[in-house]
């Protein structure tokens, strides 16, 4: 597990359709967030199972961060900027604009690096709110990159049911 100074908490929460951002290593140490942003989380609902689309609870950590610099709406394709710039909307779930890579902590979801789970920009900021993502948490692109530059690598990220 990387060894990194924790600056900030991420807590998800799945029925909330919301993300908070906490200074310090949990959430407890701060009792007001100092962000909520509006996720999308998977339409296919929870789990860790590969192939099964769907987005995993507990306790992550990120393992990367990718994308610094690029364009707002940048697609990204295999963590690669491909060098198009998304409109907004389509049917097309794209990862756009920045990259949290996360790995799981637990047992349960150790599987998440191997799955691709990630936190990223969406071209679909209309359904934010609601379950719409093919596993990974979506956020509008703006807050993205917000996000992108408050947290670090070895960050924790919880997500709840």
């Amino acid at each position: 597990m990387r060894t990194s100074k924790q600056s900030h908490h991420l807590r998800v929460s799945i029925p909330q359709q919301h993300l908070e951002v906490f200074k310090g290593k949990n959430s407890n140490d701060q009792k007001k967030p100092l962000a909520i942003y509006r996720i999308s989380s998977s339409q296919f609902g929870l789990g860790t199972e590969e192939g099964s689309f769907c987005t995993p609870l507990g306790r992550f950590m990120i393992e990367k961060k990718i994308g610094d610099g690029a364009p707002e709406r940048m697609i990204f394709k295999a963590r690669k900027p491909t060098g198009i710039i998304a409109t907004l909307g389509g049917e097309e779930d794209h990862v756009l604009t920045r990259i949290l890579w996360l790995s799981g902590l637990e047992t349960e979801n150790s599987n998440t690096y191997e799955r691709y789970i990630y936190i990223h920009g969406t071209n679909q900021e209309n359904l934010l709110g609601s379950p719409a993502s093919h596993g990974c948490i979506r956020l509008g692109n703006a807050a993205m990159i917000e996000l992108f530059n408050l947290v670090q690598e070895g960050d924790l990220v919880e997500i709840i049911a």
